[in-house]
């Protein structure tokens, strides 16, 4: 038993680390962030293997919308980005797109309430795997000095101003964009959570006052926060489409003979 367990239980505890543990579950490792993860991930095998084990020239509703998940992710992603070359991309671009709108769908299902990615870990650790993949392409595709020169040293910049600019390139290419990339995607996670919780538990309370002008305050805010689970809803979509046009568009610039 825990010591809140002991306690009385008409004490409130204000949340702690502790809530991301599942009860009665005693490995420290096993979060249930990491649940989540795991549970995305098995979605997405499960889905596409279903999708895919039977294929029919007239596609079922499930392959349909498996096919129409890889050619968003194909052609309305990578091919229209990065170019001609989106092809060879497009299932890194769509396993992107479709692994981060089920976290971050997951988020307003009952139980869970809060996506993985509204935690800065796995939003950096994303934003570092498409950071390697970024160098990786340019290195080769230009050669590791061509494309060192390309991150210090911007195309057409008067030689004078190149002590200047340099350090500018190198902080965008090599910071920047990593930092902004996991940054955009937690914060519009994080923030979708929290404006969700403040209007449910606003209800519980206002309900809970005993106030009687105040109680029927509890219904708009529920109402509220019924609104907000769909406008989360889609704004998690969004920014799995934000995240993985991104990624398309630094893998672009790494391809292209100039910036």
């Amino acid at each position: 038993m825990t010591e809140r367990s002991i306690l009385a239980k008409d004490v409130h505890w204000p949340p702690s680390v502790d809530d991301f543990f599942l009860p009665g579950w005693h490995y420290p490792w096993v979060t249930k962030f990491t649940v989540m993860v795991w549970l995305a991930v098995a979605v997405i095998i499960v889905f596409f293997l279903v999708a895919y084990r039977k294929p029919r020239l007239v596609p079922t509703r499930t392959q349909w919308l498996a096919e129409s998940i890889y050619g968003f992710g194909r052609n309305g992603i990578a091919g229209d980005v990065i170019g001609s070359e989106g092809v060879r991309f497009a299932p890194y671009v769509t396993t992107l797109f479709a692994f981060i709108a089920v976290m971050n769908v997951l988020g307003i299902v009952p139980g869970f309430q809060v996506a993985p990615t509204a935690h800065i870990a796995f939003p950096v650790a994303l934003a570092l795997i498409s950071y390697v993949v970024y160098l990786s392409v340019g290195i080769r595709r230009h050669g590791f000095r061509r494309f060192l020169k390309r991150i210090f040293v911007p195309p057409a910049a008067p030689a004078w101003l190149l002590p200047i600019m340099a350090p500018l390139e190198a902080l965008e290419n090599l910071f920047l964009r990593p930092f902004t990339l996991s940054v955009r995607l937690f914060a519009n996670m994080f923030a979708g959570h929290f404006i969700l919780q403040v209007f449910t538990l606003g209800g519980f309370m206002l309900y809970g006052t005993g106030v009687l002008l105040l109680e029927p305050l509890s219904v708009v805010s529920w109402a509220v926060a019924i609104a907000v689970t769909f406008l989360e809803f889609m704004v998690a979509v969004l920014q799995a489409y934000v995240f993985a046009m991104l990624n398309s568009f630094y893998i672009g610039s790494s391809l292209a003979d100039e910036h």
